[in-house]
C-alpha cells in the first residue's frame, strides 16, 4: 500500500473520480479537505476538453468545493500547447466546445474551415454529420488530424457518453489517417502536469478511474498509481491488463482514511 502521508503531490482525474456529470461522488469533500489541511500539492488533470479551468473551478464551487483555477490542467490546454510548440501560428478546423476553442485561441492558433493545417477534435454538442463530413474532406485535402484525448467513453449520471476516442473513429475509417492524441496517456501532458505540480514523480501519486489512460500514464511517468472503482474500470477489468496499479480503492475518500489509520 502507498504511504500517502509521505507523498508530496497528487495528480487526480475528475470524471468518474470527483464527479459523475453534475453529481459529486461520496467523500470527495473529505479528500479535498485532507489535501488542503496536509498542505499537499495537487492538480486535477482531466482529459475532458469542453471546459476551461475557470469553468471547472466554478463547477466544483457549485458542488461545495473551493478549488482555484490554477489547480486544473485539461487535454484542451495540452492540445494547444502541442500545436503551439510544433507549428506556431498554425490554423485549425475545430470540433469542440469553449474549453478547446479558448485554449487554441490563447495559444495563437486561428480558426480556419477552408484550408486549415489541422483538424482538431474534442467533445461537444456541435459534433454532427455535417461537421464530420467537413472534417473528413479537409483531412483528405491535407489537414492533419489531432484529438484532444483517446478516451472512448466517459461516465455520466445515468450511464456513459461517447468521448473523443470514439468520435474520431469515423474520421479515421473514412480517411485512413491516424489521430495524434494530446491528452492522457501522452507523456507530454504528464510531464507538464508534474511541472505544474512542482514535485518529482517519485514523490507523487496519480489517481484515476481508467487503466488505459490514468494508471498507465502514472506508471510510465514513475508515479505511484491509484485506481478508484467509482468510474469506468472495475476489478474485473484489471485482468485484461499486463500492468497493475499500486492500490485499488473504492473512491478517493479512502485516501484520507488510510493516511489517518497509519498514525503518521
Amino acid at each position: 500500500m502507498i504511504d500517502f502521508t509521505e507523498k508530496k503531490g497528487f495528480i487526480c482525474d475528475m470524471d468518474g473520480v470527483i464527479y459523475h456529470g453534475n453529481e459529486l461522488l461520496p467523500s470527495v469533500k473529505e479528500f479535498i479537505a485532507w489535501l488542503q489541511e496536509e498542505e499537499k500539492e495537487y492538480l486535477f488533470l482531466t482529459n475532458s476538453s469542453d471546459r476551461t479551468p475557470r469553468e471547472l473551478a466554478q463547477k466544483l464551487s457549485r458542488m461545495g468545493l473551493d478549488v482555484s483555477e490554477d489547480h486544473f490542467y485539461t487535454s484542451a490546454l495540452a492540445t494547444a500547447a502541442f500545436l503551439k510548440d510544433q507549428d506556431p501560428g498554425c490554423s485549425a478546423y475545430v470540433i469542440g466546445e469553449a474549453g478547446l476553442l479558448n485554449a487554441l485561441y490563447d495559444a495563437g492558433i486561428t480558426m480556419n474551415d477552408v484550408s486549415p493545417d489541422y483538424v482538431v477534435l474534442g467533445e461537444g454538442k456541435n459534433y454532427s454529420f455535417d461537421t464530420l463530413t467537413k472534417a473528413i474532406n479537409l483531412i483528405l485535402k491535407g489537414a492533419k488530424l489531432i484529438g484532444a484525448n483517446s478516451d472512448v467513453s466517459g461516465p455520466i449520471e445515468n450511464g456513459i457518453a461517447p468521448a473523443c476516442g470514439a468520435l474520431v473513429a469515423p474520421i479515421e475509417r473514412a480517411t485512413g489517417k491516424i489521430t495524434y492524441f494530446c491528452g492522457k496517456p501522452n507523456p507530454l501532458m504528464m510531464r507538464t502536469g508534474l511541472r505544474i505540480l512542482g514535485c518529482h514523480s517519485a514523490d507523487s501519486v496519480m489517481i484515476g478511474d481508467r487503466m488505459d489512460t490514468d494508471v498507465i500514464s502514472g506508471l510510465e511517468s514513475g508515479m505511484s498509481t491509484v485506481l478508484v472503482l467509482s468510474g469506468v474500470s472495475t476489478k474485473e477489468t484489471l485482468a485484461g491488463y499486463a500492468y497493475r496499479p499500486n492500490a485499488v480503492l473504492t473512491g478517493v475518500g479512502d485516501i484520507p482514511k488510510i493516511a489517518k489509520s497509519t498514525g503518521k
